[in-house]
């Protein structure tokens, strides 16, 4: 292949995941393309997050990646000089109900020992966190200070700007239709305009990720479904951290909301069950949905006018957690897929780290973590904080 198609490393997709993989991979000095059907960085799943980025998971694999994403995120305007409109105003979760206090509680040893700055706070404690909490049945939470949120937008596009300069390439509305494979191993991709070679191929395609998989023979429990969040009009500010009420109801298993520094309230819900596939149209059920529990949790939202709703996809795996590692059906392919909608938060850690298992140089623990999510572990359970 000539010169100008040929790469160290090729990364499928454009998003949450391949743009940070991206730049920490060129910063290392390897040559990297990334390919993406999209028009431009973050344009998938990316744009349809929220942008809440915490460490405060119940599996440690994600709350030592997240740590490092939370590290990234909190001093990237001091070291690069971008503003990601990064906030601190910690993640708080509600417990109404006897089961989610013990939930909550049992965590918060294992969340300690992997590092995580939490505690239980009791209902007087937790008010003076979130005073417009209802007080009525609310019997505490736990709340995680150095969490935080910022703009999905913006860090694509910080991520772009900064992987381009290092010498990255990308490769905006071409689709891949193929894996180059010779002699059991990657030579490269195949998309609708050209071929690409390159010894490593790293899978990053979000929702599509199945897909992309299917071109090496593989078959990944990786597919999609979506969820549905809303921003409201701006009012005063009243509230910093990010709240989310885990108690499941028939028609929703959790949700969440936070206010932004313009003001605005921006909220997400967790349907159940589930709703599969690709179709990322608006509902009519899902303001109502929402609504009511937002206002049971927090009276004073009832007059809070919204101003625009949108649905996205989680890429979803069986228990809730990435799928991270060489394929053994085919050497040189790299799978970073089924982040779970959480690929914001997870992007820019487990990019550092992916950088670091290309060039074959990780620490023991980033060892630990990505044994904990190979892709194939046996599927147990399901993550308590999803």
């Amino acid at each position: 292949m000539a010169d100008k198609r040929s790469f160290d490393v090729i990364i499928v997709g454009a998003g949450s995941v391949g743009t940070p993989t991206a730049m920490f991979l060129a910063e290392e000095g390897l040559r990297t393309l990334v390919i993406d059907k999209f028009s431009s960085a973050g344009q998938g799943s990316n744009k349809h997050a929220i942008g809440g980025l915490r460490a405060t998971h119940s599996d440690p694999a994600k709350i030592r990646i997240c740590l490092r994403s939370l590290e990234i995120f909190e001093t990237w305007k001091e070291v690069r000089g971008d503003n990601l409109e990064w906030q601190k105003g910690g993640y708080l979760f509600a417990a109404y109900h006897e089961s989610e206090e013990q939930i909550l509680k049992e965590l918060l040893v294992s969340q300690k020992r992997y590092g995580l700055n939490i505690d239980w706070l009791d209902k007087k404690e937790l008010l003076e966190v979130a005073p417009d909490l209802n007080p009525d049945g609310l019997i505490g939470g736990t709340f995680s200070p150095d969490d935080g949120h910022a703009s999905p937008l913006a860090a694509a596009h910080a991520f772009f700007v900064r992987a381009k300069r290092a010498g990255a390439e990308f490769r905006f509305n071409e689709d891949v239709r193929g894996l180059i494979v010779e002699g059991g191993r990657v030579r490269g991709i195949r998309t609708d305009k050209d071929d690409y070679g390159a010894e490593v191929v790293v899978n990053a395609a979000g929702p599509w990720a199945a897909d992309v998989a299917r071109y090496a023979g593989i078959d990944i429990p990786v597919r999609p479904d979506s969820h549905e969040g809303a921003v409201t009009e701006p009012v005063a500010h009243f509230l910093d951290p990010m709240i989310v009420d885990m108690h499941p109801t028939d028609t929703s298993a959790n949700y969440y909301f936070f206010q932004h520094t313009t003001g605005q309230v921006i909220f997400c819900i967790t349907p159940s069950p589930n709703i599969w596939g690709f179709d990322t149209r608006e509902t009519s059920s899902f303001l109502p949905q929402v609504a009511s529990r937002m206002v049971n949790i927090m009276p004073r939202l009832k007059n809070l006018r919204v101003r625009r709703t949108w649905r996205g996809l989680y890429p979803m795996t069986p228990d809730g957690a990435p799928l991270v590692g060489w394929a053994r059906e085919v050497e040189g392919f790299l799978l970073a897929a089924g982040m779970c909608g959480q690929g914001f938060m997870i992007g820019p850690g487990l990019g550092e780290m992916l950088a670091h298992l290309v060039k074959g140089d990780l620490s023991q623990k980033d060892r630990e973590v990505l044994d904990t999510l190979s892709p194939y572990r046996e599927f147990k359970g399901m993550e308590k904080l999803e």
